[in-house]
């Protein structure tokens, strides 16, 4: 018997699957679009992937207020290390690769960094420690900082793309972009809030998503922009999960793109509010384009005691590979609900508890539901989107989270990611 040769296609390139696949049933039709000002975004294909744009670069043109969040994993990937360690809240440049995560790389992986953020600066007058990087793709691998060394030194006579192109060059297992704009009128002021993610697999952050950068084209201090995304990520990006698997590389960061000046104290809920509409957009977008998708899973976990409770409860069910699997077999086994909330361990009263699917009621005061339609809830399991309501009857608090199915084609992807 023969076996495929797992390292054979150690030169990275293999994720570009992305290109083979046909697209996540949820798609969108449309991709919004946007030439930004205040800064120049260009793209290259350097050579980490087979296909395609690869290294995504932002110049700003002047320095810029950014606030950022990574991941909490005790394995950060060496972008996440460098940023931490040298970035203050100013920013100049971002650099983003996508085909090779630079993560577990020692201090080679660190070094590596240095030598294309030492390129960008002198090309642009700044200091290093005003660019910051993201890396994405496979772990493990040392990234050749040649590859994006030369392609900076192109930019001086390389045209500028827009914010469609910069969702594209950072994709790796994604099936489709994802890109959000959102006005908000403040006065006679129209504020474009948008931005940009990649993310398909890997996707249980407990902090952001996997790359995600977000622009607000105002003036706004790095203290409130610490506060706009703290405000806004709980039920964004800490709000989703493919499989329960943290990245390396989570990273999201906001930047203040000082194009107007507004009263950013008086007007800090008009701003809140359209940054909480383009985070949503791209944290379900992400959870749209879940490795071999076929159906997302909305969770809302109500009246619990508390709002850690709901949400913990909450994420149980929706990471549950057998509740995953349930869906996408279209089974309405709301038996595996159950146990994904008392695996928990969570102190509850199981004859409190009531189960939904859709406007299905199949388990009440512990114990099934005598008048059930099978009949309808067979046809309601067909539907590309399914409701999980539990309702706990403890408390006052809720937690809403979204998943996705578990099938074959999820396995078959990750099964096959560097092969």
């Amino acid at each position: 018997m023969k076996f495929k040769n797992a390292r054979k296609d150690l030169n990275l390139r293999s994720n570009d699957r992305l290109y083979k696949n046909s697209k996540s049933p949820f798609a969108p039709k449309y991709f919004k679009d946007l030439n930004p000002k205040g800064f120049k975004i260009f793209t290259f294909k350097s050579g980490f992937k087979k296909k395609n744009d690869d290294l995504l670069i932002i110049v700003f043109d002047k320095i810029i207020n950014v606030a950022c969040k990574y991941s909490l994993t005790s394995t950060p990937s060496a972008p996440i290390i460098w940023d931490k360690k040298n970035n203050k809240g100013n920013c100049r440049a971002l650099i983003v690769n996508s085909g090779n995560a630079n993560a577990h790389t020692g201090n080679i992986g660190v070094k590596n960094i240095n030598e294309y953020t030492k390129e960008l600066a002198k090309l642009i007058s700044c200091s290093t420690k005003d660019i910051l990087v993201s890396s994405t793709g496979v772990i493990g691998e040392q990234l050749d900082p040649n590859l994006i060394c030369n392609k900076i030194k192109l930019l001086p006579n390389s045209n500028k793309k827009k914010l469609i192109d910069a969702a594209r060059a950072i994709g790796t297992t994604d099936t489709f972009i994802k890109t959000a704009v959102h006005n908000v009128k403040i006065k006679n002021n129209n504020i474009k809030i948008y931005g940009f993610a990649k993310g398909s697999g890997m996707i249980f952050p407990n902090m952001g998503t996997m790359l995600s950068y977000i622009f607000i084209d105002c003036q706004i201090t790095k203290k409130i922009l610490k506060k706009l995304i703290s405000d806004n990520l709980d039920e964004t990006f800490n709000s989703i999960s493919v499989d329960s698997d943290t990245s390396t590389s989570d990273t999201l960061m906001l930047f203040s793109n000082p194009l107007k000046k507004i009263n950013i104290i008086s007007n800090y809920n008009k701003i809140s509010n359209t940054l909480n509409r383009v985070m949503k957009e791209l944290s379900l977008k992400i959870i749209a384009d879940g490795e071999g998708v076929k159906k997302i899973i909305k969770v809302n976990v109500t009246k619990a005691k508390t709002k850690k409770q709901a949400k913990k409860i909450a994420f149980s069910i929706a990471n549950s590979p057998l509740v995953k699997t349930a869906i996408a077999g279209e089974d309405a086994n709301w038996g595996r609900v159950i146990m994904a909330i008392g695996k928990t361990k969570e102190k509850i009263n199981q004859n409190k508890i009531s189960i939904k699917l859709g406007n299905f009621l199949l388990a009440n005061k512990g114990k099934k539901n005598s008048k059930i339609n099978f009949y309808k809830l067979d046809k309601y399991m067909k539907n590309k989107i399914i409701d999980i309501k539990v309702s706990l009857n403890l408390g006052n608090s809720s937690s809403i989270v979204y998943g996705n199915d578990l099938n074959n084609k999820y396995i078959k992807i990750n099964a096959d990611y560097r092969s």
